[in-house]
Parts: structure tokens; sequence; C-alpha cells
């Protein structure tokens, strides 16, 4: 009897950690992307590769970076008002078809050695043009691959993991890669492998929805959108930490061939496993997040998190020897991940689909449109004090930011338990947010 028992809580426990999947829609972009992605973290590993061989300059890396990243600053949130508008996954299978042609393009110059630096640049350029309008896009897509609400926290967190699962192959490949036939092939396999995401995207039914009607004028959405986002303190805490840790920590990455190179005393190799071992950490955060049957205790989390990561940082700065730096990449990836796809649930779970896009082009922003800023600042930074005394100022800030979180999360609660209360939101969810997280607002109080 207790036996018979026993059995299905394990197979409740198993379908609870993959029960987006049950999801058509929802399994074709798993699979597409899990594809892509490995082919996305190959030619981002290439590329720092290739800029730093060209170049042999910590400026331009960050250089590089910037302009890649900045159009997810400038851009995003006309990107969210669209993506409010928009076929949705119109939008993606556009955005993805110019991706691929642009790691084809970049490809070639590579192959054929006519590439120079500004090539690299105009590209980045290019791509992060694309990106600006595909992830606010492809978040706010996510609700409308998972029909059930309950289960779109567990599609955040298993998106998660696939992405992270790609950051540890994509990166390892591109080591072994780079090192036995030079950039130009992992560029090329990455624009084959944009493939697999189109054709998934091509094959989704997608059930319209009825969104409100949307003032004809785009600035006005842009202000509505900056509105919502602001007019209650626990959104805007989510939306700074997350700005701050980017702008400060995020950009590490940029830095990597540097410590590969002249701190480790590594090549290629050392670039993927250093990344690789950022991505292992964030697949185990991934899976954690996937395990958790509520959002019980994410406010207390996303703190801790951040203070992970930021202590990674600390630690992976002061070591000089690869066995000791590639746990401790570990543990940044770890908080990274935990950190984003915490307030990525937060947000995603509480916000009118009429705003989705909007709202999740400010958690883009947030993170990606910091992040240029903070790869130039930690080049020029890298030039004067060296890259390991500026990781360990961005370190120090992500850990004075957490603290500052966590210092403010017993307000942000008064704040939010009356209106999940009011709002009768499903108890096991209600609970978890109100007596731990309290980290979300009600569309329907945001005017």
């Amino acid at each position: 009897m207790e036996v018979n028992q026993r059995k299905p809580e394990k197979s409740t426990g198993l379908k609870s950690v993959i029960r987006a999947l049950q999801h058509r829609n929802f399994r074709l972009f798993f699979g597409g992307q899990a594809i892509s992605l490995i082919g996305t973290w190959m030619q981002r590993i290439a590329l720092a590769w290739l800029v730093y061989r060209l170049t042999n300059s910590p400026f331009l890396l960050g250089f590089v970076g910037f302009v890649g990243q900045i159009p997810a600053f400038l851009l995003t949130p006309l990107a969210g008002v669209l993506a409010d508008r928009w076929n949705r996954q119109r939008i993606l299978i556009l955005t993805q078809t110019v991706a691929m042609i642009q790691a084809v393009i970049l490809s070639l110059l590579v192959l054929t050695e006519t590439v120079v630096i500004w090539h690299i640049i105009l590209l980045s350029l290019l791509l992060g043009i694309i990106n600006a309008f595909d992830m606010p896009t492809r978040q706010s897509f996510l609700v409308e691959m998972v029909e059930e609400k309950e289960d779109l926290a567990n599609a955040i967190a298993l998106n998660s993991s696939m992405v992270n699962s790609a950051r540890l192959l994509g990166p390892s490949l591109a080591g072994i890669l780079v090192a036995a036939v030079g950039e130009g092939i992992c560029f090329l396999i990455n624009g084959i492998s944009y493939l697999a995401v189109i054709g998934a995207l091509l094959a989704m039914k997608i059930i319209p929805k009825n969104l409100k009607p949307q003032s004809s004028r785009v600035w006005y959405g842009l202000k509505e959108g900056f509105t919502y986002a602001s007019a209650f303190v626990p959104i805007r805490a989510i939306l700074l930490l997350l700005g701050l840790v980017s702008l400060m920590g995020m950009p590490y990455i940029v830095l990597m061939p540097i410590f590969a190179k002249d701190i480790l005393h590594g090549g290629p190799h050392a670039l993927g496993f250093l990344m690789g071992a950022s991505g292992v950490g964030a697949l185990v955060g991934a899976f954690y997040l996937a395990s958790r049957r509520t959002v019980l205790g994410l406010g207390r989390l996303i703190a801790l998190a951040a203070s992970i990561f930021g202590l990674g940082l600390i630690a992976f700065s002061l070591s000089r020897v690869l066995w000791l730096s590639l746990p401790l990449m570990l543990m940044t990836g770890f908080g990274q991940m935990v950190q984003m796809a915490s307030s990525n649930t937060v947000l995603q779970t509480i916000v009118d689909d009429d705003k989705r896009g909007r709202i999740m082009s400010f958690y883009t922003m947030s993170i990606m449109g910091m992040i240029p800023f903070g790869s130039l600042f930690a080049g020029s930074l890298a030039s004067s004090i060296g890259a390991p005394h500026t990781l360990f100022i961005g370190g120090i800030t992500c850990l004075v930011g957490s603290a500052f979180f966590a210092h403010r999360l017993p307000a942000l609660r008064k704040i939010v338990r009356p209106i999940y209360v009011s709002m009768g939101i499903i108890p096991e969810i209600a609970s978890g947010i109100q007596s731990a997280t309290e980290l979300s607002m009600p569309s329907k109080d945001l005017r």
C-alpha cells in the first residue's frame, strides 16, 4: 500500500519538473531553440576571441560588446510596443531569419580571410538591432505557447535550463573548433542552426489573442508602458537591481579572453572551459528553479542570487589558476541565472497580456540594455587598472545592490500583500508570493 503510493509521487515529481513540455507549441520552441542557441553561444565566444586575436585590445573587446548591445537599450521599449500590437510569431520568424543572414555573412568574411575590425563592429551592431526586437518579443511570446498560466513559471525555468545547456555546450565546442579550424566555422554553424528555430516557429499553431484596442500613437504606448512599470515600487526594485548587476557584473564575459590568455595563461580551450563552467552553474540554477512547485521565497532568492554572483566575481578576479577559476565561474553562472529567471517569473506572473511586450522590453533593457555601457566601461577600466581589478569592483557593486534590495524586502511585502489577497490568485501561488516574495503588482491597479 505504501509502495503503491510512493510511485505516483515520484512520477508526479518528474512530471512537475517538465510539465510545461506538455504544451505542443512550447515543445517545438524548446527543441528549435535548444539547437539554435548552441550556435549562438559558439558565435559569441568565437567573436570575442576573433576581436582579441585581431586587435589585442581590451578596449576594442569592450567596444564591440557595446555596439552589439546598445540597441537593446535604445530600441527595446519600441520593440515592446510593437510586440503588444503585432503578431509575435511573425516578428520572431523575421528576426531569426535576419540573424541567420548576419551569421552567414560573418562566416564568409572570416573564411575568406577578408574580415577587418570595422566589419565586426558593423555586423555586431546589426545583430544588436535584431536582438533588440527579438528578445522582448520572445519573452512575451512564452505565454502564448503555454496556455495554462500555472505552467508559465515552469516554462521560464525550463527555457533557462535550455539556454544554459546551450551555454555549456556552445563555448566548449567553440573553444575546440577555434583552436582546430578557426572562428569562421563557428559562425557558419550558427547560421545553419537558425533553421531549427525558424522551422519550429513555422510549425506552431497559435491561438490569436484578443488584445485591448491600442492607441495609434507609438509614443503613447511607450509612455503607458513606462507608467505601468514604474507605478509600483516592487517592479522598480526588481528592474533596478537587474540593471545594476547587468551594468557592473555581466560585462565579465567580454573580459574572459583576457583572463584566459593573459591571467590564466591558456588559449581558446581555456576560454571555452571558463564559459562552459559558467553554463554549468546556470544550468544547475535552472533545474533548481524548474523543480520548485511554487514561487515561495523568490524575493529572498533574487537578493541571494545577486550576492552569490557578486561573490563569485570577486573570488574569480583574485584567482590565478584555472582549476580554481572554473568552480568560481560555476558560482557566478548559478547566481546570474537564478536572479534573472526569478525576476522574469515574478514579472510574467502578474502582467496583463496587452502590456506584456512592454514589460518584458523593460526587463530586457534592464539586462541587455545595461550590458553595453558596462562592456564599454569594463573595457576602458581594464585598459587602465587591469581586468582583475575591474571585475573586483563589479563584484563589490553587485553585493551592495543585493544588500539594499534585501533591506527593502519587508517594505515591498507590505505593499503587495493586500493586493494579492484582493485579487484572489491561486492559493499556492498567492501564498508563495505574499509570504516570501511580494515582488509583484496587479495590472488592474495600474492606472
